[in-house]
């Protein structure tokens, strides 16, 4: 939609429901005249398993394997040799991205 207003509560549910899937298998996204066009208000209202999310954002999570790899390479260093691993920001909170980087790593974040 070229509707920012749209865009913009778009946004934000989605950042609300990848919040609420990092504690909870499920979540629902409702948003109540969302935008207009000639036939009337549009509304959307549906449920977002963790699972359809994960396969959603998998190709993002698959993305930082090799330069995990990359890193433990050119560092010249193996997995037993990392001490603590640290994650920062949004993401790193969904089960499947701590999932990932203990199997990059060798130990839970």
């Amino acid at each position: 939609t070229k509707d920012p207003m749209a865009m913009q509560r778009l946004k934000e549910a989605a950042e609300k429901a990848k919040c609420e899937l990092s504690s909870s298998l499920q979540t629902d996204i409702n948003l109540p005249y969302l935008t207009m066009d000639a036939s009337g208000p549009k509304h959307m209202n549906l449920k977002l398993s963790r699972s359809k999310f994960e396969t959603l954002v998998d190709g993002l999570i698959k993305k930082t394997v090799d330069p995990c790899k990359k890193a433990l390479q050119d560092g010249e260093v193996s997995k037993s040799d990392i001490g603590e691993v640290l994650l920062v920001g949004g993401m790193s909170r969904m089960p499947k991205v701590q999932q990932t980087v203990q199997e990059i790593f060798g130990r839970q974040p």
